[in-house]
């Protein structure tokens, strides 16, 4: 019954933390509130939560990976591929070698395994906490993408590394041949699994529906299991569920394209999703908070243990990590960029120097988040051979200073490095929305001409009621293509026929829109997102005549 106290607290926290950061008079990222709130909670309440890492894994990861896989741009992520997988991988190894000698030469006490474990699990970054410290700013929509894509991959790589690590430190040996392969098998596998468990479920769910019907409880449902049952497929088959649950939200995205959910669910499921995302997101950072007193209070003990007993310790070692995983990350940005820039000056290319303030937030950008916290909490409580896993409390300690360091250096750094920066206005979206809005447009006044008749063929007497009716109804539609006619008049004990006839002659045009949006999406004409938003917007619609 306590648990189930604490669990309540922390939601009333959750929504109060939102308030919390409007009311103050300056702008604090909302994850340090619930940060705060969370330490708050464990000052009155007394004791903390003992949470099971697995079960805390398999709860908060996988839907929140699969949310960000289904609605990541694809245009974005396969556009910058490149310097995406560059930095979800090549800066990942990085990062563990570069981070994990100097987390060994400054305690000796923690064996290297263990070094590198810590630092292939503050190797990945939580664009969550970004965007919420990112909020009132104009963040570049492109970096703002690249970081996405980026933490979709780098959180497999950055686990997949920690595996390694852990395992070395409990054998005491490591076969890079080995090594791998398994990394083969773990990226391979997990991404089959994840996509061949959505293709079936959506296929098992259509075949249903055209047989019996659909029910939109039931396919938000189906939705919200899809995640859960890709990552423990692919832990099954010893591949990587995070993987799995990327690869599962990818695949949604492409599914979605068939436009053939209807669009009660659509408006529903997105209603669902938002809220599972804002509570999962919120309780990692007030889970963080409550646990920060007992963290602290063991790494200072661990502290003890390995010779050091001033506390300052604590502090020298997080500032140096964090600065050390600065100055890779900013190294690293800086030398893939302007490699990708002398490759794209040798095909010919003309391209354009980023600005220093913008490489400097690229680096700033990478804040770490849940899956830092989730992953560090998985770390063995012992060896094989019953002895301590060695440094367990302080590698705890330090992945969680620095994923409270990386934003409160962000919250700090990113609104003065981007507050009145030059971006070039990409056009794309906009020509992209100007292309569907006028195609779905034309589709739907042939649409509306074509039930026009319809109904007119069934009801003869009214065929000027249904005329003057689709006259009102396509004018909007005309106004789009540089055109537009008045509705003509209707006698008030016609105003109801003329209603029900609008209303249905607007459900077809909107229906119509509808497919053709998406069948510009399949032709990669315009890009997922702007099918998503327009379809958003007819789905409202279709909500509200309906």
């Amino acid at each position: 019954m306590a648990s189930i106290e604490i669990v309540l607290v922390m939601l009333l926290a959750l929504v109060a933390s939102g308030y919390l950061v409007r009311m103050l008079p300056f702008a604090l990222p909302l994850p340090l509130m619930q940060i705060a709130l969370g330490a708050l909670i464990a000052a009155l309440g007394g004791r903390s939560v003992q949470l099971e890492p697995d079960v805390f894994f398999l709860l908060f990861l996988p839907p929140l990976l699969f949310l960000d896989g289904w609605r990541i741009p694809k245009e974005g992520l396969f556009g910058d591929r490149g310097l995406i997988l560059q930095l979800a991988f090549g800066l990942v190894l990085f990062t563990v070698l570069g981070a994990g000698f100097l987390i060994h030469w400054m305690i000796p006490a923690m064996p290297l395994p263990v070094a590198f474990a810590l630092a292939a699990i503050i190797s990945p970054t939580d664009p969550v906490a970004v965007s919420a410290i990112a909020a009132r700013v104009p963040i570049p929509k492109r970096l703002m993408h690249i970081l996405e894509g980026e933490s979709l991959f780098n959180d497999a790589s950055g686990l997949v590394c920690f595996r390694f690590a852990v395992a070395a430190a409990l054998t005491g040996g490591f076969s890079l041949v080995s090594a791998s392969l398994t990394f083969l098998w773990v990226a391979l596998a997990g991404a089959a699994v994840g996509v061949g468990v959505t293709w079936g479920a959506s296929l098992a769910q259509r075949w249903l529906s055209r047989r019996f019907g659909e029910e939109s409880g039931s396919s938000i449902l189906v939705s919200l299991l899809i995640p859960f049952g890709a990552y423990l497929l692919a832990e099954h088959l010893h591949a990587s569920g995070i993987l799995a649950a990327v690869a599962a939200g990818v695949s949604m995205s492409f599914v979605e394209l068939s436009g053939r959910a209807l669009a009660t669910t659509r408006v529903h499921r997105a209603v669902v999703w938002d809220t599972l995302q804002f509570a999962l997101n919120g309780l990692v950072f007030v889970l963080l908070g409550e646990q920060l007193p007992g963290i602290v209070r063991d790494a200072y003990i661990a502290l003890k243990e390995s010779g050091r007993h001033s506390p300052w310790w604590l502090l020298l070692y997080v500032l140096a990590i964090n600065l050390a995983l600065a100055l890779l990350r900013l190294l690293w940005v800086w030398t893939t960029m302007h490699w990708n820039l002398f490759r794209s000056r040798r095909r010919g290319e003309k391209v354009e120097r980023p600005p220093w303030r913008l490489v400097i937030a690229t680096s700033l950008a990478g804040v770490r988040g849940a899956v830092t916290l989730a992953g560090v909490l998985t770390l063995p409580l012992t060896l094989p051979q019953g002895a301590p896993f060695p440094a367990r409390n302080l590698a705890i300690f330090l992945a969680a200073a620095v994923i409270l360091v990386s934003l409160i250096a962000a919250s700090i750094g990113l609104p003065y490095l981007l507050e009145g920066l030059q971006i070039p206005e990409e056009p794309s979206e906009r020509r992209e929305i100007e292309l569907a809005r006028r195609e779905a447009a034309a589709k739907a006044i042939a649409a509306i001409e074509q039930a026009q008749h319809t109904l007119a063929e069934k009801n003869p007497a009214d065929a000027d009621l249904y005329t003057n009716a689709a006259s009102r109804v396509m004018s909007s539609y005309q106004r789009r293509l540089g055109g537009g006619k008045s509705g003509g008049d209707i006698h008030a004990e016609e105003l109801r026929k003329a209603d029900a006839a609008e209303i249905a002659l607007r459900l077809a045009a909107l229906q119509a829109e509808r497919q053709e949006i998406f069948r510009l999406a399949r032709q990669r004409r315009i890009s997922d997102e702007t099918a998503r938003r327009l379809v958003r917007e007819i789905d409202l619609l279709e909500e509200r005549y309906r």
